[in-house]
This record gives structure tokens, sequence and C-alpha cells, in this order.
């Protein structure tokens, strides 16, 4: 699998938080004043959202759900301070 969208991504996230925009949805999740609560709440979010789309047959909006899902996890990996990369050496390590 190719994961250089991912790459790209994780790049966009962590130069938000270091360059911030005038408006950026990453900064206003990860400077919340609640927190890493804020990230971790939108993680929960839209788990929900991508369990209700799988449970229905629209399959676009299982895909819709499931890229908000991922990107979510990645701004609450910012936020907590883990490195996507180590996510990706971690499953590489876990498919040997």
């Amino acid at each position: 699998m190719d994961t250089f969208v991912f790459e790209k991504l994780w790049e966009t996230i962590c130069s938000r938080m270091e360059n911030p925009p005038e408006k950026s949805y990453v900064v206003d999740i990860l400077t919340h004043r609640k927190g890493i609560d804020k990230a971790l709440e939108k993680v929960g979010e839209e788990a929900t959202e991508f369990i209700l789309a799988a449970k229905n047959d629209d399959y676009d909006q299982k895909v819709y759900e499931a890229a908000d899902l991922i990107f979510h996890l990645m701004l609450a990996l910012r936020g907590c301070e883990v490195d996507f990369s180590d996510v990706i050496a971690e499953l590489e390590r876990r498919h040997r």
C-alpha cells in the first residue's frame, strides 16, 4: 500500500501547527480550550458516524466517514505527540 497520501496529510497537519494560518480547522481542533479532549471527542464522533454508515448500503458514505475518521485520528495523534510514521512502522511490523 502506498502511504504517500498519509505522509502528505501528516505533513500538512504538522505544518499548520508549526506555522498556523489565519483560519485552520486543524489549528482550531488542536488548540481548542479543551485541549486533547477536543480531538478525542472528534475521533469518537467520527467513529460513531462510520459505524452508522457501515450498517447502511451507501458505499460512498462508508468511504466518506472512514476518511473523516482517519483524518481525525491523525489529528488526535498529533495532539498527543505520537508521530504517524511510528504508527505506520507498527502496522508494517504487524504485517510481517
